[in-house]
């Protein structure tokens, strides 16, 4: 098997395997040269050496392709939707401030504390396994002495998540230089709360999804092992919004593409000669954020409080059971409908993000993750017919065409795009997708 320690080109003879480490599932195709799927393969993501899974996901996919062996080219978001911790001095803001935050930047909150830290305090917040740590504290102007306090506390304690400083300009350099004193991994941000009832979630959004793009790749196991990070140099966001503009390019118009994976939700969308956007939601996902989606659904008044009574079990054995696999007609019906409520929160909250100017112009919207390979094409018409329906995204999704990645497909071609196949990742998308 090849190595990808370079950007292959565009006329390379041999074909690919393109492998994305999931959260759950870690996923290989092999595509020929001229882009034609040749073979499909999935093992359960293992946790303790995710290599293993890598492999086996790898072997199984190359067991009977004959000729040069096949470059191999991997995205990765084993690390899935990061788990967050919010530290400030009062509850309900915090809480607030928390959600506002984490949402769209691939993360969900898992613990809020307010007021001083103590010893107590610590050790319940490192029992919540946060991944990061927001801290917050006071408007601009007010006393910093709490968010000093808790700075100094996090920086003794044995706690060495990355944490997101976005409190109290005026105590910002102390606080930073407390954190950084015991070599803290600290991303400094504008106060999300400047003043009495006014929230800025922006900036600390932003330093968020950058602390998520360093977690989301993986780091459990050999997941930190030299030939994982040789192995694996985009993440699967990354792979899939290239992708996303490949099909905008090909196709001439605004493309949606909506990725429900186990752990998050991630929706990206491109227009031709654009950059492509992307939203990623730690909150909603199909197994160990699945309680997400439907306490979400219930905010947003998709479901009512039958169908919430009816789902809850459902979502809590997904949460609780990440390799869970329907085996029946009932249970593949109610994991599409979980999987049709996360798209829908999902791309509500796309469209209402604050830069996207024209929610009208999409033309082509295309559901991807592995609910989405379900064989069942009644259940996938009421999966699509689901989102088309829904009242707030009829304006913009009302005359757009909706396509199913039962190919597994988008992610693939935005791998071989950026390793310069342009032309395979065109036809695969044609004839695998488009077609």
């Amino acid at each position: 098997m090849t190595g990808t320690g370079g950007a292959a080109g565009p006329d390379i003879a041999s074909g690919a395997v393109c492998l994305d480490v999931g959260s759950t599932w870690t996923k290989a195709v092999l595509v020929k040269p001229d882009g034609a799927l040749a073979g499909f393969a999935e093992h359960p993501t293992t946790p303790v050496d995710v290599l293993e899974g890598v492999d086996a996901a790898v072997r199984g996919v190359t067991a009977t392709a004959t000729g040069p062996d096949p470059d191999l080219l991997a995205c990765s978001s084993a690390g899935g939707g990061l788990r967050l911790a919010v530290v400030g001095t009062e509850t309900l803001l915090a809480t607030e401030v928390g959600h506002q935050v984490a949402r769209s930047a691939g993360a969900h909150v898992v613990h809020v504390h307010a007021g001083p830290l103590d010893p107590a305090a610590v050790r319940v917040l490192r029992g919540r396994r946060p991944g990061a740590v927001l801290l917050i504290g006071g408007a601009d102007g007010d006393d910093p002495a709490v968010l000093l306090h808790n700075a100094g506390t996090l920086a003794r304690a044995r706690l060495r998540h990355p944490i997101v400083l976005a409190g109290n300009v005026e105590a910002r350099d102390d606080a930073l230089a407390l954190l950084r004193s015991t070599g803290r991994t600290v991303v400094s941000c504008a106060n999300v709360a400047p003043a009495p009832g006014e929230l800025v979630p922006g900036p600390a959004r932003a330093a968020l999804a950058e602390v998520f793009a360093r977690h989301v790749l993986g780091g459990r196991g050999s997941g930190t092992a030299p030939r994982f990070r040789r192995m694996v140099r985009v993440m699967t966001p990354d792979a899939v919004r290239a992708g996303t503009a490949e099909l905008a390019r090909i196709c001439g118009t605004r493309v949606l593409v909506v990725d429900v994976g186990c752990a998050t939700t991630d929706v990206h969308s491109a227009r031709p000669q654009e950059t492509a956007r992307r939203t990623v939601e730690g909150d909603l996902g199909m197994r160990s954020a699945a309680e997400g989606v439907l306490q979400e659904a219930q905010a947003e008044e998709i479901v009512d409080p039958v169908e919430a009574d009816l789902l809850t079990a459902t979502v809590k054995r997904m949460a609780g059971e990440v390799g869970f696999i329907p085996r029946d007609a009932g249970s593949a019906a109610e994991d599409r409908r979980v999987a049709a409520l996360a798209a829908v929160v999902a791309v509500r909250r796309h469209l209402r993000d604050p830069s996207e100017l024209d929610p009208t112009d999409i033309g082509l919207v295309v559901l991807s993750g592995g609910v989405f390979r379900q064989r069942d094409a009644a259940g996938l018409a009421a999966l699509v017919g689901t989102l088309q329906g829904d009242p707030v995204l009829a304006p913009a999704l009302g005359t757009a065409s909706v396509l199913v990645d039962a190919d597994f497909a988008v992610a693939p071609a935005g791998l071989l795009a950026a390793h310069d196949r342009v032309a395979a990742a065109e036809s695969l998308l044609r004839d695998h997708l488009l077609g």
